[in-house]
């Protein structure tokens, strides 16, 4: 079993950057996928980003490619979210995500094939 813990999250202005941190426990997370995910009251979970086991393959969502990198490091079992640029749309709760063994990169985009998730950490960017 993994728990996941989000941190990071805050208020900053509009154009502002936050790093999130998201570090397991039970399990190391050299052979998992990892992704993060966002949602706002009254609207569907997001994607916003993914990256494979080794680190070798990043995905982003349209929205924030070109301002947020998600990398790991595995010998801390933890993933990170770096966002830079941020915009008011960018609100939202943000959580990790763990996947086992992801038979290919389209699973990556969706939540439902993930096996673990954190709490989430809020982040609001005002204007």
């Amino acid at each position: 079993q993994v728990q996941l813990v989000e941190s990071g999250g805050g208020l900053v202005q509009a154009g502002g950057s936050l790093r999130l941190s998201c570090v397991a426990s039970g399990r190391t997370l050299s052979s998992y996928a990892m992704g993060w995910f966002r949602q706002v009251p009254g609207k569907e979970r997001e994607f916003v980003a993914a990256i494979s086991w080794s680190g070798g393959s990043t995905y982003y969502a349209d929205s924030v490619k070109g301002r947020f990198t998600i990398s790991r490091d595995n010998a801390k079992n933890t993933v990170f979210l770096q966002m830079n640029s941020l915009k008011p749309e960018d609100t939202a709760v943000y959580c990790c995500a763990a996947m086992k063994n992801p038979p290919s990169t389209t699973y990556y985009y969706h939540s439902n094939e993930y096996d673990y998730w954190g709490q989430g950490t809020q982040v609001t960017v005002s204007s």
